[in-house]
């Protein structure tokens, strides 16, 4: 006779009937309310556009990081909980470094995003490293960086899985943005448009008015690396952007579109 589908709940390296890990699948529920982040990977480099929720008029946009650089050749955007991405950013930088130590090159992209999902994958894992973790993290990454075979955008999930993308979007306007994606994007895609393209996909799925208080916009090139806009570059993209009519109504990308005051 099996347990009830709360038995299951409750523990998080326990399969249930069905060969399902709950926790892991409420964890990426929990990234689905988190604030949207874009990532268009073109030839030309990688860009990543994320939204800043301002939940309250007297907090300090400056001081809500959803764009951080692990090395001057990668760059990420969370969403999800940002006490867990910290982690996450850490354990990135840390890879990097000691590559960069014992073989004296930047690591790739891929070995970067796999260093991170060893960590992602712990969870009720109890070694001579230490205690197992109580739950996975509830945090999605955007890798975004230039290595030998060019630029990269790689996607991780809470269940430590990282994949290779051409465009992805996370959080909570996720589902209508990567439906959008699939229509705009192609390989011939230049930086610009790809900008372009991600400021307004992410316009469509934001409840605010896209301004540079609420908005990251960070590109990746061979030639500058890791470049995070500026409050004026940001805004000189959103005037270039509403030149540009939208080719879908705001309707069709706001389906499913969920938002927790708690997780940013």
């Amino acid at each position: 006779m099996f347990l009830t589908r709360s038995e299951y709940d409750r523990g998080v390296n326990t399969f249930s009937p069905e060969g399902r890990l709950f926790q892991v699948e409420y964890a990426i529920e929990a990234i689905k309310l988190g604030s949207t982040a874009i990532g268009i990977c073109t030839s030309e480099g990688v860009v990543l556009a994320v939204e800043k929720r301002i939940t309250s008029p007297l907090m300090e946009p400056t001081t809500i990081e959803k764009i951080v650089e692990v090395d001057k050749h990668i760059g990420c955007a969370v969403s999800g909980l940002m006490a867990d991405s910290r982690t996450m950013i850490d354990r990135a930088r840390i890879e990097c470094q000691n590559h960069w130590f014992v073989y004296n090159e930047n690591i790739s992209i891929e070995s970067c995003a796999q260093g991170v999902s060893n960590l992602a994958i712990q969870f009720g894992d109890s070694d001579d490293d230490g205690a197992a973790m109580s739950r996975p993290f509830g945090v999605a990454i955007l890798f975004a960086g230039i290595d030998e075979k060019g630029p990269q955008l790689y996607h991780m999930d809470p269940s430590g899985t990282f994949v290779q993308f051409d465009a992805k979007a996370i959080g909570s306007g996720s589902e209508g943005a990567q439906q959008s994606l699939q229509e705009v994007y192609h390989r011939s895609m230049t930086l610009e448009e790809a900008t372009t393209a991600a400021l307004t996909i992410l316009k469509q799925v934001m409840e605010e008015k896209l301004n540079s208080a609420n908005v990251e916009v960070m590109t990746m090139t061979p030639k500058d690396f890791f470049h995070m806009f500026t409050k004026d570059q940001v805004e000189e993209s959103l005037k270039g952007m509403e030149k540009i009519e939208p080719e879908h109504q705001r309707s069709s990308l706001e389906s499913g579109y969920k938002k927790s005051p708690s997780i940013m």
